[in-house]
């Protein structure tokens, strides 16, 4: 039973956690700070003036926000890459750090929700969508579906983070009687996140560049290497940071789990891009126009091909370099193709997914669509934001991982903190 005093002390002592720490700590918290402030300022002029201050028109009504979005949903969905060897395969060295997944995967949702609410023309009219009060449209609207898995999902690892915190603070092990369910429950709902956010583009039936059923499964190989990758530069940096036991074999098995996957994503990658070529119908316009440029009234319109191919390439270095054993297990070849990889995915899931899908239009109209100053500056706001809650979570979190602040050697919130469990 839970004793409700206890966790207001949790949550006192928490937040205590959160607003101590070394000038480092706060300069880093300051420069998120500055960059939120920035995109909040870049967003009360689009609220003011409207969409028009972005880059989005008519033809391409979907771009940078839309596109962050997607890729944000893959991140979210990565944390299973840690729950099934964990509890599905009762893997010790990765069951201890399962949690760190799931904080990523609620700092990438809070993210996804940001930049959702942006992209909304008239924000005040949200409430439509909002059961009770407004009409979801459920469930004929796959919109509806969407808002649905992402919210539950996101409260699905907002429990299991906080209950884990708590028993470790409370100096008790977790009752496996409810977290284990909890777990394991998230496999689906974490492939369902993705699958809902692929099923809303493939369900277009008048945008052939998206309406592909391997879609679903695109997203879903691409997210689990993605997000793993934020992962392995994450625990390397709290491992050299923090007293947290990340062994090398965890490291290096989520390393091999992301070859597979990227494998497999590659795999998709050719066979929908054979499709299209050798196929030849009218709809391989928008696949000629991604990867090498369209011919119109005598100007050759090739902005996002050099994007592609950099999304192409890197992504099968990436591969080799994860698939051969000796350079996954090498560590600086081994972050360089957690970079690369990153910046495969996202440029597949941003520019390589979202423009193709538009361009043309439907009378044939090329719009070239190039992120404004506004988008860019509001994207790096809502970045900026995950990126503190991510913080301040770790800085409560691993004190209480490794047992050093619980609910008998705690402080109080106004009591400074004396030695800092991470130092960024």
């Amino acid at each position: 039973m839970i004793s409700l005093r206890n966790f207001k002390n949790f949550i006192v002592d928490t937040v205590g956690l959160m607003v101590h720490g070394s000038r480092l700590y706060y300069a880093w918290v300051g420069f998120l700070l500055l960059l939120i402030a920035v995109g909040g300022i870049a967003y009360l002029n689009q609220l003011n003036s409207g969409l028009i201050v972005t880059s989005m028109r008519d033809q391409v009504s979907w771009g940078f926000y839309i596109g962050n979005f997607t890729f944000l949903v893959g991140v979210a969905a990565a944390s299973i890459m840690l729950v099934i060897p964990a509890y599905i395969y009762d893997w010790a060295p990765i069951k201890e750090i399962t949690i760190l997944g799931e904080m990523l995967a609620v700092t990438a949702l809070i993210m996804c929700l940001g930049f959702v609410m942006v992209d909304i023309g008239r924000p005040d009219r949200f409430w439509h969508i909002m059961p009770l009060v407004g009409r979801l449209n459920w469930p004929q609207s796959m919109l509806a579906w969407d808002v649905i898995v992402l919210n539950l999902y996101l409260l699905l690892n907002w429990f299991v983070v906080t209950y884990l915190l708590f028993s470790s603070y409370v100096e008790k092990h977790y009752n496996k009687k409810i977290v284990l369910p909890l777990v394991l429950l998230s496999i689906p709902m974490a492939v369902s996140i993705h699958t809902v956010t692929a099923y809303l583009y493939n369900g277009l039936a008048s945008r052939p560049f998206w309406n592909s059923a391997i879609l679903a499964p695109r997203f879903l190989a691409s997210a689990f290497c993605s997000g793993p990758a934020v992962l392995l530069i994450l625990l390397q940096v709290l491992r050299r940071t923090t007293r947290l036991k990340i062994t090398d074999a965890a490291i290096f098995k989520i390393a091999e789990l992301m070859a597979y996957t990227m494998g497999f994503n590659l795999f998709l990658t050719a066979a929908e891009s054979f499709k299209e070529l050798y196929s030849g119908t009218e709809h391989m316009v928008y696949f000629q126009y991604l990867l090498f440029g369209l011919e119109k009234n005598g100007v050759h319109y090739n902005t996002l091909v050099p994007f592609a191919w950099a999304s192409i390439i890197t992504g099968f270095i990436a591969f080799l370099l994860f698939l051969i054993p000796k350079t996954r297990m090498n560590w600086t070849t081994l972050n360089i193709g957690c970079v690369l990889i990153y910046a495969s995915v996202y440029i597949e899931k941003g520019m390589g997914l979202i423009i193709p899908g538009l361009t043309p239009d439907a009378l044939g109209e090329i719009y070239v669509y190039r992120p404004s100053f506004t988008e860019v500056a509001v994207a790096a706001g809502i970045f900026s934001l995950g990126a503190l809650v991510f913080t301040v979570m770790l800085k409560a979190a691993v004190p209480m991982m490794l047992g050093e602040f619980t609910i008998t050697r705690g402080r109080k919130a106004s009591e400074p903190v004396e030695a800092d469990p991470i130092q960024a």
